[in-house]
């Protein structure tokens, strides 16, 4: 993380990419969305540079002159947890389940959409900065039961669905920040609850409903239309 004038801070994310146009195209898109992108010029040193540029996250192509991303995977890894995102033209399973079992975070086929790479970075980037310890979290008088799957306000509780408990989550683990809708379909689909736009606001409706009979304000969850939801 990077701090800047001001106090304002960025994640760092570092990219390994051999591809001049896509890197460059990337660290511009990375930038336009809040963080702060640092590429890679040398790839027979790359995982000793990415790790000493301390990244949040590091964003590595599979197919790179002199070496490859397993290989760097691996050098990673075996030195540090940060988070890492496997980018890739190839759409052989072999190597997705090999990146995997080197330790990525996550395996993105090219041409990938910029909006749902972006919200993978920023969803592999909070899970490793909130931790497992979240697993009982209270906001504004709301509580989330993670373990036991419930939400409770007042003396009232309501179990939750599947999906209704994991947008929750999402939610009150961010307090104050619009998180997307895409972000949120990210997070459901890597955790193998396939969702899409339209799911997203049925199950977003029903979580709203429940909240309401169990009186919790209608401004506890907050629709910021164009751009997500927060609480």
């Amino acid at each position: 993380m990077r701090t800047f004038e001001g106090g304002n801070v960025a994640y760092l994310i570092y990219i390994i990419e051999d591809d001049d146009a896509l890197r460059n195209e990337l660290a511009h898109l990375l930038e336009l969305s809040g963080f702060s992108a640092v590429v890679c010029t040398r790839f027979d040193t790359a995982a000793a540079d990415a790790l000493a540029a301390n990244a949040d996250c590091i964003v590595v192509d599979l197919k790179l002159p002199g070496t490859d991303g397993h290989t760097i995977c691996r050098d990673i890894r075996s030195r540090s947890s940060v988070p890492i995102i496997m980018l890739t033209s190839s759409n052989s399973e072999f190597d997705e389940v090999m990146s995997m079992n080197l330790g990525a975070d996550d395996y993105v086929t090219k041409p990938y959409s910029p909006a749902v790479l972006i919200a993978r970075i920023q969803s592999i980037i909070r899970r490793s900065s909130t931790g497992h310890d979240d697993l009982r979290i209270e906001r504004k008088g709301v509580v989330l039961d993670i373990g036991a799957g419930t939400v409770a306000y007042e003396g009232g509780t309501a179990e939750l669905t599947r999906n209704e408990l994991k947008i929750l989550h999402i939610l009150m683990r961010n307090p104050g920040i619009v998180i997307t809708r895409t972000e949120i379909m990210c997070d459901l689909w890597e955790s193998d609850a396939f969702i899409d736009d339209n799911t997203l606001t049925v199950n977003v409706n029903r979580l709203r409903k429940t909240l309401s009979k169990l009186g919790v304000p209608d401004d506890f969850l907050i629709t910021r239309r164009g751009q997500g939801y927060m609480v």
